[in-house]
């Protein structure tokens, strides 16, 4: 399996890779890039390749096709000063890329060109739609979360890549006053098979959970931090009936209480990790089987066994990390990526 560069310790839950004495000290990079990057997206290529996308604050989009060793600026026309807070790509030529803020500052764009150009393929005007995260499980089929409109998290799905609707609410629970969800990696939604869950935050810290691609719907608060408009569940992940979801509070990023939760009944009870990662944790994923990994403003956390026990890491500052195809990448701020290795190095 390929992994992340030689010395990040998420390289060693992908796979056994041994770490060589000609290998680079530190694996974190510097794009150049003068952003907050919070989306990333590793794809499939074909002859063990990867692209890369990547995406943040002041307008950027950027994609690499040689697992990080250069990337390019991708120009999406009007858009120098959004916020792009997720991606999710599709080999080399397709890609999503969503924006967040208030109203038609929320937009959904798409590339099938490899970046040449885009179409905006949705926003919106309506008082709280404010898009927090991003989702496909196929090139033509994603879904979008938007904060509460009129009472009710909004939910918008493709089925054909290209146009956009909003899904039924008659069957979604109505949100709490002042709740929300977080768009601080692009990944407070997840999709498994027919199953898709979103984490919320503020008053609560709540799961929602739809069995049948969004039609209805049902919630369950759970034991993640909660109680301020900072705190709450920030990232979800899953893995059969195995969910893991990180948070906590990102105004104090050292506190350790109340960070992770885990789930081993595909979301029907929640729990508080027996052994708590090392502060707010911004975004979780599985890495293979039961492992997971979170990253955050003061470092990453490994868990072997679905998130009831997390081992601290390291201290590199990361919003979001990407996996996919058995290789992973990991963004933060001030251009920072942790980008996929050329090659494994297993021993």
């Amino acid at each position: 399996m390929r992994v992340c560069a030689l010395a990040f310790a998420v390289a060693a839950a992908i796979s056994t890779a041994h770490v060589g004495a000609s290998q680079p000290a530190s694996p974190v990079q510097n794009t150049g890039f003068d952003s907050n990057l919070r989306g990333v997206s590793v794809s499939a290529m074909g002859a063990g390749k990867h692209a890369l996308w990547i995406s943040g604050s002041r307008g950027i989009v950027a994609r690499s096709l040689d697992e990080g060793r250069s990337w390019q600026q991708l120009k999406i026309d009007g858009a120098a000063d959004f916020d792009f807070r997720d991606v999710e790509g599709f080999g080399a030529a397709v890609a999503y890329v969503m924006s967040s803020g208030d109203g038609e500052q929320s937009r959904v764009y798409k590339t099938t060109d490899g970046g040449k150009s885009w179409t905006l393929q949705y926003t919106n005007k309506r008082p709280g739609y404010f898009l927090d995260s991003l989702v496909c499980e196929s090139p033509a089929r994603c879904f979008a979360l938007s904060d509460p409109v009129e009472g009710k998290f909004l939910l918008l799905s493709t089925n054909d890549g290209q146009h956009w609707r909003e899904l039924p609410r008659d069957k979604m629970p109505a949100a709490l006053p002042t709740e929300g969800a977080f768009a601080a990696s692009g990944t407070s939604i997840a999709l498994c098979n027919n199953d898709i869950y979103f984490g919320t935050g503020g008053p609560a810290a709540r799961v929602f959970h739809s069995a049948d691609h969004g039609r209805s719907w049902t919630v369950v608060e759970t034991p993640m931090a909660s109680g301020n408009a900072s705190s709450g569940i920030f990232s979800i992940a899953c893995h059969g009936r195995f969910l893991v979801a990180v948070g906590g509070d990102y105004k104090e990023p050292a506190k350790p209480n109340q960070a992770a939760i885990y789930s081993q009944d595909s979301g029907a009870t929640w729990h508080l990790a027996a052994q708590q990662p090392g502060g707010y944790r911004s975004a979780v994923a599985f890495l293979s089987g039961r492992r997971c990994v979170a990253v955050g403003t003061n470092g990453s956390d490994i868990s072997n066994d679905a998130g009831v026990h997390w081992r601290h890491l390291d201290t590199f500052n990361l919003n979001a990390i990407g996996v996919r195809a058995g290789a992973s990448c990991a963004v933060g701020p001030k251009g920072t990526v942790v980008p996929v290795s050329q090659q494994s190095q297993s021993h």
